[in-house]
């Protein structure tokens, strides 16, 4: 992940910045700062799918009588006060969702829910930088998903801090998480099974 700060005097990035970002790039700005990333590596965008497929499955299309309905995006772009961020996966709870009737890009509600798929190139601004301006914002459950160790944080916001639920991971499965802990998710749903020719 690269960071672009101006030499001397701190330049605070804008929205134009992000506009004017390589395409090839997802491009964030937090704490004032222009954050670029490349497009994720395949096992964080293959964990990112499936989990993502998964929620919408069981949450959105219905099958969550307990739970109520939510609305999942994957990679929605989020402006939350002076912060533009992009989670791997968002969900709002059916009530909350703002809507996508107009043509704009994207949301200013925060969500209720956010996933970061953790890569060695962004684990460390999604954990320092990312967390905090959801708790921020009152984003009341992040999770934090490791493929390639196979773990997962629960995080769940408890006044202004967030505090660990839970820790949860590897291939034993099926996982029951808050938000989403009225329906088991398998260790599939998280890094997928592995690839066979």
């Amino acid at each position: 992940m690269l960071s672009l700060m101006s030499q001397g005097a701190r330049r605070i990035a804008t929205y134009e910045d992000v506009l004017n970002a390589p395409e090839h790039q997802v491009a964030e700005v937090l704490d004032g700062e222009l954050y670029l990333n490349p497009r994720p590596p395949k096992r964080h965008a293959r964990s990112a799918s499936r989990l993502g497929a998964r929620l919408v499955r069981d949450f959105e299309d219905g099958i969550d009588d307990a739970g109520g309905g939510w609305v999942v995006i994957y990679e929605p772009e989020l402006h939350l006060g002076p912060d533009i961020l992009v989670p791997d996966l968002a969900a709002w709870r059916i009530e909350r969702y703002p809507g996508d009737d107009d043509d704009g890009a994207y949301y200013e509600v925060a969500p209720d829910f956010v996933c970061e798929i953790l890569s060695p190139g962004t684990a460390r601004v999604d954990r320092i930088k990312k967390v905090p301006i959801y708790a921020r914002e009152g984003v009341p459950f992040v999770w934090l998903v490791d493929p390639k160790v196979r773990t997962i944080e629960v995080l769940r916001l408890t006044g202004a801090r967030y505090e660990l639920v839970v820790t949860a991971g590897g291939d034993e499965g099926p996982f029951s998480l808050v938000p989403f802990d009225s329906v088991a998710l398998p260790a599939s749903a998280f890094w997928g099974r592995p690839v066979t020719p």
